[in-house]
């Protein structure tokens, strides 16, 4: 099965998991998913793995565990349910691990985006008005 014919729930948990090694440790950062067609077809991650405080560089702090790594990948297989009626476009997903509460927090943001070169032509009247024919 290729990824056109899976659902795109199916698709999204499978570029999380492909993601997973990226994502633990990862303090902050992107999860990035274009769409056409209700199939992905560029995915990737945003985040800065290293530190620098004062110009030395720093051994980041810890960042996501496997644990919340799982639960991000559920979160935005649920997340799924709010897009609504398109199938070209991007999803991304922002995330962020809270230093010393253990926690982490996420947003979503959807956007629709279609291509409309093809409508020009696709969707000329038939009758050309008049100022066109004299």
């Amino acid at each position: 099965m290729n990824l056109e014919e899976m659902p795109l729930a199916r698709q999204v948990d499978f570029v999380f998991r492909q993601l997973e090694d990226e994502l633990t440790d990862a303090i902050a950062g992107t999860v990035t998913i274009q769409i056409r067609n209700n199939t992905i077809g560029k995915f990737g991650v945003r985040h800065n793995p290293i530190e620098s405080r004062d110009g030395q560089l720093e051994e980041g702090e810890k960042g996501m565990t496997a644990v919340q790594v799982k639960a991000f990948r559920q979160m935005a297989v649920d997340a799924l349910k709010l897009k609504r009626n398109w199938t070209h476009g991007e999803i991304m997903y922002d995330f962020s691990v809270r230093k010393g509460a253990n926690t982490w927090s996420a947003s979503i943001q959807y956007e629709s985006n279609y291509n409309s070169a093809n409508w020009l032509f696709r969707y000329q009247p038939k009758n050309k008005p008049y100022r066109e024919t004299n």
